[in-house]
């Protein structure tokens, strides 16, 4: 089938031809929803071109799998396995990921830095909506980052590389805006791009399932929405935001970042432990 010679094509080509067939088919509903809602509700309009941008990409996703690779469960391949294992290394990155943030704002809060107050709404409403959306996030880019995108990336570049440009890609996408915004919140680079290496290495140390990345991500996510959301933290302005997160991103500022390397270093300790304990097992 013609469809099949696609997989040999450079991998530029191949990420051009399903990044226009995407586009081509989510457009019209783009253009609809805009004409209906946009001018009246904007966010509503956001949410539902979005969701519907992802269906699409589930729907041409399986498509892709199917007449280009030939694989029945595409999915699988990108690391979306329904498992015991795989739920459980999603619980093990929830909690990573929500703990980090909320180890972060505690050492800024002993630092003076910031200060804690009641919740501006109801905390099971913020937990339960924050869950949600962040499960909703974390999917969504971890399929497409992690899944798609790295496994396209591997078939053409090694490992070390394909990691690399994943991390960079991850981050570039989330920083399209104008260049004054690309100034002001520079410091917010770095810190994506090393939070896409982390859900890179997150995923090849559990057994290339995807579960582990889609947890810290949605876990970061999460803890960022209660305290966003929910209004629960008051910088004092002692120090710059560039410190401690411009416009009160937390891995937006020095202190992400460096509470990011340690998660990092703590991934590649927590790997080399899980592999020792491989390779005793093997050995006896």
């Amino acid at each position: 089938m013609l469809l099949s010679h696609i997989k040999n094509y450079p991998i530029v080509v191949r990420l051009g031809l399903f990044v226009l067939a995407l586009l081509f088919i989510w457009s019209p509903f783009l253009l609809s929803t805009y004409y209906f809602l946009g001018a009246k509700d904007p966010n509503l309009t956001t949410i539902i071109t979005m969701a519907i941008l992802f269906v699409i990409f589930l729907f041409l996703v399986k498509f892709w799998g199917q007449f280009v690779y030939d694989k029945s469960n595409i999915f699988k391949s990108y690391g979306l396995v329904f498992s015991r294992t795989n739920f459980l290394f999603l619980i093990k990155g929830l909690i990573i990921g929500f703990i980090s943030n909320w180890l972060l704002f505690g050492v800024e809060f002993l630092l003076g830095w910031v200060s804690f107050q009641s919740p501006s709404l109801p905390l099971v409403k913020l937990l339960t909506e924050g869950f949600i959306s962040a499960i909703g996030i974390g999917l969504a880019e971890e399929l497409f980052f992690r899944g798609f995108l790295l496994w396209e990336l591997e078939r053409d570049f090694s490992l070390a590389f394909s990691a690399s440009l994943n991390a960079f890609i991850f981050a570039f996408l989330h920083f399209i805006k104008p260049l004054p915004e690309v100034i002001r919140t520079s410091v917010t680079f770095p810190a994506l791009v090393i939070l896409g290496y982390i859900l890179v290495l997150g995923k090849r140390s559990h057994l290339n399932l995807l579960g582990i990345s889609i947890g810290i991500h949605s876990g970061l996510v999460w803890g960022y929405y209660i305290v966003n959301v929910g209004q629960m933290v008051k910088y004092n302005n002692l120090v710059p935001s560039w410190i401690t997160g411009v416009d009160k991103n937390p891995i937006a500022g020095v202190m992400g970042i460096s509470f990011l390397l340690i998660l990092l270093y703590s991934l590649k300790i927590d790997n080399k432990l899980r592999n020792k304990v491989k390779n005793d097992v093997n050995m006896n």
